[in-house]
């Protein structure tokens, strides 16, 4: 499992690298992009976490996370006009930090005896959690239910997670074969920039067509 616990902290690494970019995008200050950065690398197993009653969170047991999240956006803060222009290789390492987050998320939901549904939503709270707060906290709708094949990827996950489980493969092979699962589809994603459909706007509130209807309605009576 050492390559899994290596896996996780890239994972956490190339995740804070997102969110202190989030922050550079809003020009906040220092304490701003190193906030946002740890935010979105360990946010998502925080929650994972409080939720399973695990208490307190890993994170603030194994400071190893922190510690790598807060250099993540210093090295932004300092080096954003030169990292990104390697951006291509941070949405791989991404995904890849997107497969780790998932199987682990799975694997600790499911040995804390949760059903299909919470080891799935889980891993993808894990997986996706850090940067939904992220979003939120510059008041933007959070990117994984409004664009991106990036949750989905994870759900999806998820759900092979517990395929492998009920066929009694052994578990490091159950972790690392999700990892792979969700890793690709990503790339896939990111490739021939695969998103799910989108829903329609309204040309007005539900409520204003329904008083639209009834009074077409009303005309037709009368």
């Amino acid at each position: 499992m050492e390559w899994l616990f290596i896996f996780d902290l890239f994972g956490t690494f190339i995740f804070a690298i997102s969110g202190a970019f989030k922050a550079i995008k809003y020009e906040l200050d220092l304490l701003g992009v190193i906030t946002l950065a740890t935010i979105t690398g360990v946010g998502g197993g925080i929650l994972r976490d409080l939720i399973l009653g695990n208490t307190p969170p890993s994170v603030f047991s194994h400071e190893i996370y922190i510690i790598l999240s807060i250099v993540a956006g210093l090295i932004v803060f300092f080096a954003a006009s030169k990292i990104v222009w390697r951006w291509n290789w941070i949405l791989i390492a991404d995904a890849l930090g997107l497969g780790v987050f998932t199987a682990i998320g799975c694997l600790i939901a499911h040995q804390s005896g949760m059903n299909m549904i919470g080891t799935i939503f889980m891993g993808s709270l894990t997986a996706c959690g850090g940067g939904a707060i992220r979003d939120l906290l510059v008041n933007e709708i959070p990117m994984v239910i409004h664009s991106d094949f990036y949750a989905t990827a994870s759900i999806l996950g998820g759900i092979f997670f517990f395929v492998l489980f009920a066929f009694n493969i052994e578990q490091d092979w159950i972790l690392l074969s999700t990892t792979i699962f969700v890793f690709v589809l990503r790339l896939i994603a990111i490739r021939y920039k695969i998103e799910l459909p989108k829903s329609k706007p309204m040309r007005h509130s539900p409520s204003r067509l329904m008083n639209i209807q009834k009074a077409i309605n009303r005309r037709k009576k009368d």
